[in-house]
């Protein structure tokens, strides 16, 4: 049986994803900072285990490692932190808030793969979630976006650092999520996609023979009508 971690699944695309994985039989362990929320999200979820925490922490980071066990299949790190809502300009941006977002969007990501490095298998993969706000200026997205471009960056050279794994940034796209709405405040995002249509791009790049790179899902797997 496969194991994985994914972070951020007590709702939107962690948890469409979280539940795909384990419909498909994937061992799972999942976090989220709302412990009420994520256990009430897995509950009935085969092979999932819910450890509530957050990922800036370094304890928590290790004890998804430790629960994990000592071979690893699977990182997806989706949780991030938008920042202020409404999104301010990077001339107003509070510092302290940023070094917030930047501590969850880039510093967690690489220091969870730290923690589980010497536990992954040989060609496991590695999903940074990440997004089109990371490679085009939009007004008032530069704290989120500028930490999804760190990502990026700290993606692809992990990638070339590790030949031996698959290490992505995945843009799962415009999604109908609380983090989409708290970006958009007061406006109606009814007519965006739910998250589980770039759940099935995700489940292709994870099943297949992918070298590591950076993809959009929507190119990855087919997508409802």
């Amino acid at each position: 049986m496969p194991t994985g971690i994914v972070t951020g699944a007590s709702r939107g695309l962690g948890l469409a994803l979280t539940r795909a994985l384990s419909a498909a039989g994937w061992r799972l362990v999942v976090d989220a900072r709302d412990g009420a929320a994520l256990e009430r999200a897995t509950a009935g979820l085969d092979g999932v285990v819910a450890l509530a925490g957050d990922v800036a922490d370094d304890w928590h980071r290790q004890a998804l490692a430790i629960e994990a066990g000592h071979r690893i299949d699977l990182l997806v790190n989706n949780a991030s932190a938008l920042g202020p809502s409404p999104q301010p300009s990077l001339a107003r941006y509070r510092l302290a808030e940023l070094e917030r977002v930047y501590a969850v969007n880039v510093l967690a990501p690489l220091a969870l793969f730290q923690a589980v490095l010497p536990r992954l298998v040989a060609g496991a993969r590695i999903l940074n979630i990440t997004s089109d706000a990371a490679v085009e200026p939009y007004p008032g997205w530069g704290g989120y976006g500028s930490s999804k471009a760190a990502l990026e960056q700290l993606t692809a050279i992990l990638a070339a650092e590790h030949p031996d794994l698959r290490i992505h940034a995945v843009d799962p796209g415009d999604m109908r999520t609380q983090l989409h709405q708290e970006a958009f405040p007061g406006e109606d995002i009814s007519d965006r996609p739910p998250p589980e249509d770039s759940v099935p791009g995700l489940l292709a790049l994870i099943g297949s023979d992918q070298p590591s790179g950076r993809h959009r899902a929507q190119d990855l797997g087919p997508v409802r009508a």
